[in-house]
């Protein structure tokens, strides 16, 4: 077992473990380690996602959970780059990523053509899978469901700090009809989270840049992330890290304040009565 630091995809693999050794064995973390012969922090710091396991301590672990040689292989096969500074997943493994969000203290979030996945409500959802046509029509409500279920770290007492950088080209790209965006809106609206809107006036560079996300946490690295329709990044490099923050400081200086920015997102729900589509704030 070799001590490193975590990254999400080792906490989320680590998790795995823990889940497995619950659900085929009746021993706790302590008792299970004395099964193995281990020293008691050893599972845990495993389970956590916050040393690297051996082959043989995988071995181990795993047939104690009553697993065969096949589960060992491909979970080796995916374990083999939980520690790696940059991890690529395909676009619908969401385990990460949820697991991510639930556990960081800081969110902060760039989108430049669709609202944050965060606070969609779930008739937004259904209308971006419907109208993107790439998500097979049996499986929308449970692509639904799943992002409904993410955003349950909102409604925590002790919910993540969450910062949403939206660019005007979101609020103006229509999803459904009138009362679907206007319901859109209005759940922006709410004040659980800090929202600040890019506006078209600050011209073409914020545009040019890809949505992303930045995590941080209490006690361990913070992870940056992106994602396109082929891939979801997750980057631990200290590099990439501190120009995800250089990024976010430049988006700080260029939005709305929270102020303008509801105002402006007022103005788009109270348009829609009004039968506009592009209505315009008068901001001071």
């Amino acid at each position: 077992m070799t001590a490193i630091t975590s990254t999400a995809y080792s906490r989320d693999l680590g998790d795995q473990l823990r889940r497995l050794r619950e659900k085929f064995t009746s021993m706790n973390g302590a008792s299970f380690a004395e099964h193995l012969g281990w020293d008691p922090s050893k599972v845990s710091t495993i389970e956590r996602g916050r040393a690297r396991a051996s082959e043989i301590d995988l071995v181990q672990y795993l047939m104690a959970c009553g697993r065969d040689a096949n589960f060992f292989e491909e979970f080796r096969s995916h374990y083999r780059y939980a520690f790696d500074p940059y991890v690529v997943q395909v676009p619908d493994n969401l385990r990460t990523l949820a697991m991510t969000e639930a556990t960081a203290n800081k969110i902060t979030t760039y989108d430049v053509h669709t609202i944050p996945g965060l606070i969609q409500t779930p008739e937004y959802v259904r209308g971006l899978f419907v109208e993107g046509g790439q998500v097979a029509p049996e499986n929308i409500e449970k692509g639904v469901r799943l992002r409904m279920e993410r955003q349950a770290v909102m409604k925590r007492h002790n919910r993540p700090e969450c910062h949403f950088y939206v660019h005007e080209l979101a609020l103006q790209l229509r999803v459904g009809d009138d009362r679907l965006m206007e319901e859109q809106y209005l759940r922006m609206l709410f004040k659980t989270h800090v929202l600040r809107i890019v506006p078209m006036s600050a011209g073409s560079a914020p545009i040019r840049h890809s949505a992303r996300m930045l995590f941080s946490f209490e006690k361990m690295v913070p992870v940056a992330y992106s994602e396109t329709d082929l891939a979801q990044v997750f980057s631990h490099n200290g590099a990439a890290i501190a120009q995800s923050r250089e990024f976010f400081k430049w988006l700080d200086a260029v939005a709305l304040d929270e102020g303008q920015s509801r105002s402006l997102l007022a103005n788009y729900a109270s348009g829609l009565r009004r039968g506009l589509h592009v209505p315009r704030a008068e901001l001071a």
